[in-house]
């Protein structure tokens, strides 16, 4: 979800007004693909590259975070979403952790959509620990070190803004996933976005090594 900050540039607002623009299009890109039969949708909301970042922004941000668990998490809810956090929880302020889990356990047993929320992620840091307690086994036994193992492989990861990297996400995840890049800056990301990826992702052919 990028471009929050040139959004903000573009639109004479600070960098925390960008921030909650990318919280407003998140929420309408959950419900456009809740509706358009999504049933896993996970989202990089914060990276563990993220905290070098001036500290008024990132202070700035663990308190929206906070803020929009509170205000969103209930309507998620009520439309039978499960919310799921993935990254590191030894870092962020306690009192948001406590919120995480809040939402996690209130939602758990939703089953419409799964919003993973990649927090404090990075997918180097997450093979690392998978591999600090992996003694064996294969793939599947190495999966479930992960930090949601239930979560299936994204058959696409969407890029906004104009980048074209994958920038630490779901690297295990994602090996096989097709890649859409789109130069939509995130805040301005909505449904149609949403239905234009899927619509390309479909005319793809998908062979996994094999003719």
């Amino acid at each position: 979800m990028d471009g929050n900050a040139r959004w903000a540039a573009e639109h004479g607002k600070s960098t925390l007004d960008g921030h909650r623009a990318g919280a407003a299009a998140l929420k309408r890109t959950v419900r456009a693909a809740a509706e358009q039969g999504v049933e896993d949708l996970c989202v990089y909301a914060f990276s563990t590259e993220n905290w070098n970042r001036p500290s008024f922004e990132v202070a700035g941000l663990m308190k929206m975070f906070g803020e929009l668990i509170d205000s969103e998490v209930p309507e998620l809810h009520d439309e039978g979403i499960r919310v799921r956090f993935i990254g590191r929880r030894d870092r962020a302020p306690k009192r948001l952790l406590r919120k995480i889990d809040w939402a996690e356990e209130l939602t758990g047993n939703n089953r419409n959509l799964c919003l993973y929320v990649a927090f404090d992620y990075g997918g180097r840091h997450e093979i690392l620990e998978a591999a600090a307690k992996y003694d064996g086994g294969g793939e599947e036994a190495f999966r479930s070190h992960l930090y949601a193992p239930e979560m299936r492989d994204p058959d696409i990861v969407i890029r906004t803004s104009g980048e074209i990297r994958l920038s630490n996400f779901l690297l295990w995840q994602a090996a096989y996933a097709e890649l859409v890049f789109t130069d939509v800056l995130w805040p301005d990301f909505g449904a149609d976005d949403l239905a234009a990826a899927l619509a390309e992702y479909g005319a793809r052919q998908r062979r996994f090594g094999a003719r």
